[in-house]
């Protein structure tokens, strides 16, 4: 029996590594500072656990071995204890600092997360709105007067804000390598913090599960050099069709679209949302309302791909 009791953990330690994939493996892979943050606090929660299971297990064996049943009398009665009032106290205690430690540890690091990355404070952050629909997310760079559908491109060693609200259902902003997840709403702008200190692709998705497209809703961003984003957005700037209201509105009815790039952006005749703490504004808050576009769920259909034809 106590063989079974050590090896279980074993075995289920193994089969979470092998059905996690390699996904979830990407927040232990950061790539920029704010995520670098949330992987340290993910190690430190992992050493945590580590060394409480380990403390566990010892006292299991321990008791295993020491009180494990032996050849007595029939007659043999155990000596009566009265309780160990100093063990007690000890046990209970330490779950009290472990918890305590946790919830200091989370709580720092949802202040660092929250704000400006750490070495880039006398930095201009690039502000990117993004906004989701069902199912695809829609990048507007007001700075540049651009937008696109389904990737975007940021500059390395640069503080970036992503503003996030919603046309559709809550979903769920997240970019593993980059940064931690954050809830994209109808009625409110929400913000997350981030930065790149390497080149490269980084895949992200909506990790809040809204319907039948939640699978479609994944995004790709490329962290290049100041100059290469530059020219970029003026490729686009120059290149691409601008976006109109009809457009726009199309997109919105789309259940699942592929990559699109547009030189003008939805904020122009569609504003994005107020932050919470502009909404405790009553007169503001109403004012905004009148100028912001919902997609109506109805509308949406994942077989009738036929809308978007005319836009490619």
């Amino acid at each position: 029996m106590s063989k079974k009791v050590l090896i279980m953990p074993i075995v289920a330690a193994l089969l979470a590594v092998v059905l996690s994939g390699c996904e979830p493996l990407m927040v232990l892979n950061p790539k920029g500072p704010n995520a670098e943050t949330l992987s340290k606090t993910i190690w430190m929660s992992i050493a945590t656990m580590v060394v409480v299971l380990a403390v566990v297990y010892i006292l299991l064996i321990n008791m295993l071995t020491k009180y494990r049943a032996g050849k007595v009398g029939a007659d043999y009665e155990p000596p009566h204890e009265a309780g160990n009032h100093k063990l007690e106290i000890l046990w209970t205690v330490i779950p009290i600092i472990i918890v305590a430690f946790l919830s200091v540890v989370t709580i720092v690091t949802t202040k660092d997360v929250e704000s400006k990355p750490e070495g880039y404070g006398d930095k201009k952050p690039l502000v990117v709105y993004a906004a989701s629909s069902e199912w695809k997310w829609h990048f507007s760079y007001p700075e540049q007067g651009i937008e696109t559908v389904n990737y975007a491109h940021i500059p390395t060693d640069r503080p970036i804000e992503f503003r996030l609200y919603s046309f559709g259902t809550i979903t769920s902003f997240w970019v593993p390598q980059l940064a931690g997840q954050k809830y994209a709403m109808t009625d409110m702008l929400t913000k997350i913090h981030l930065a790149a200190d390497h080149k490269g692709d980084y895949w992200g998705r909506n990790s809040n599960f809204n319907g039948e497209g939640f699978e479609a809703m994944q995004f790709n961003i490329t962290a290049e050099s100041q100059a290469d984003f530059d020219q970029w957005a003026k490729d686009v700037k120059a290149k691409e069709p601008k976006l109109t209201e009809k457009e726009f509105n199309k997109l919105l009815k789309a259940s699942v679209v592929g990559q699109k790039s547009f030189s003008s952006t939805h904020l122009e005749f569609s504003k994005p949302p107020m932050d919470h703490k502009a909404m405790m504004d009553a007169s503001k808050y109403n004012e905004s309302k009148k100028g912001q576009k919902r997609a109506d769920p109805e509308e949406h259909d994942m077989d009738d791909m036929d809308d978007m034809d005319s836009m490619e």
